[in-house]
């Protein structure tokens, strides 16, 4: 995309600008929100027939991500794609960016998909990583260095909140772990004792401008994040610009587009380590709706239309927490009445018809003026919902 801008709204012609995204869960429902109040038209692709984004788009192709035909019709309909999750495959947005800007590219989601390839680009950039060792063959699996055990085994692709993931203490038990995950490519991390886990997220626009939101800090439980924390006293300044610059530099080097999340482990020391990245808008991203004058949905529909990105603006302390249908006790929805009494929370469902025990069915986001306010009102709402104290 050469510095065409496509504006909101409709052209000379009569047709209205039309944005598309690959994929139909609750990030692609919270860009088409976001890009429906600038006043895009939105088609959502996704085979689901009930899905949160396809649900509240103008159009929904109900069709595979291979599919020619969806991708035909999704490049007749739009001006601009983007993708919601990173395991749209890549071969479907190259096709898609012959004819049409996509953003994040394909080279960049390619990357992001494999723990092989993204260990390697965190090493080029220069940014510090988890000591691990690549296992695509038995005689790597053998040579494993003694000092990466205990560890956590972690399948190359297809992996996240928790999925495909395994500590190990000792080489039988990686062995066995191995077998287990089928003998496909896998990275083995060493455990390290953390102080806290973080992340950032930089927007990156075609005529490479880049900006961020601030350091979040994240708790995760059973690999899926619990709660974020976005205010100050979470870590050093040192710490989040450290943070920040590294993402940044991640970003420049790839030639990144779009909404861009990387992840970083706190160690007891207060070095940092990076841990993973995501080529889109991010779970702990979530509280920049309600706590910031751009969200992160809102830099990645500038980002993909070339429009100006003004750096973000936090104007209240925040906590985020992620609501999993575990809350949906005998699928009685939770007390929200409750919860909506509070002073500052803002409660977000994503539309889904069914929950299940991990499924991620919404968030509720606390601000208030200062950090106190924020942490008690936090704490009350996660008291009322029966959520582990933070």
């Amino acid at each position: 995309m050469s510095g065409q801008v496509i504006l909101p709204g409709a052209a000379s012609n009569g047709q209205q600008s039309t944005l598309g995204v690959m994929g139909g869960g609750q990030l692609g429902r919270m860009f088409v929100q976001a890009a429906q109040a600038m006043g895009y038209f939105t088609v959502v692709l996704d085979p689901d027939v009930i899905s949160p984004a396809g649900l509240i788009s103008h159009y929904h192709i109900k069709a595979g991500y291979l599919d020619e035909q969806g991708l035909a019709q999704l490049m007749q309909r739009c001006a601009a794609i983007t993708t919601e999750f990173e395991n749209v495959p890549a071969a479907a947005l190259m096709t898609l960016g012959a004819a049409r800007p996509v953003a994040p590219n394909a080279q960049a989601v390619a990357i992001a998909q494999d723990r092989i390839r993204e260990k390697a680009h965190f090493v080029r950039c220069g940014v510090p990583c988890a000591p691990h060792a690549v296992i695509e063959s038995a005689a790597q699996l053998a040579g494993v260095a003694e000092d990466l055990l205990p560890g956590i085994l972690k399948t190359a692709r297809l992996g996240y909140d928790g999925k495909g993931q395994v500590r190990v203490r000792n080489r039988a038990e990686l062995a066995r772990a191995w077998d287990e995950l089928g003998n496909v490519p896998c990275v083995l991390e060493q455990i390290l004792v953390l102080k806290a886990e973080c992340s950032v997220i930089v927007a990156r626009g075609w005529d490479g401008a880049m900006v961020n939101l601030p350091l979040q800090v994240n708790l995760h439980r059973a690999g899926i994040l619990a709660v974020t924390s976005v205010h100050e006293g979470n870590l050093t300044p040192s710490l989040a610009e450290q943070a920040v610059t590294a993402t940044r530099r991640l970003a420049e080097e790839m030639q990144y587009v779009g909404v861009l999340c990387v992840e970083f482990f706190v160690l007891q020391d207060e070095s940092m380590v990076v841990n993973e990245m995501a080529p889109r808008p991010h779970n702990s991203g979530h509280y920049s709706v309600d706590a910031c004058d751009l969200s992160q949905f809102d830099l990645q529909v500038r980002a993909l239309t070339g429009l100006p990105l003004v750096q973000p603006r936090q104007h209240s302390p925040a906590i985020m927490l992620n609501l999993l249908g575990d809350l949906w006790r005998d699928e009685v929805p939770p007390p929200w009445d409750r919860v909506l009494a509070l002073p500052g929370t803002h409660l977000h469902l994503y539309g889904k018809l069914k929950a299940s025990k991990g499924r991620k069915m919404g968030h509720l986001t606390v601000t208030a003026a200062d950090v106190p306010g924020v942490l008690a009102t936090a704490l009350k709402a996660a008291e009322i919902l029966g959520i582990e104290a933070f």
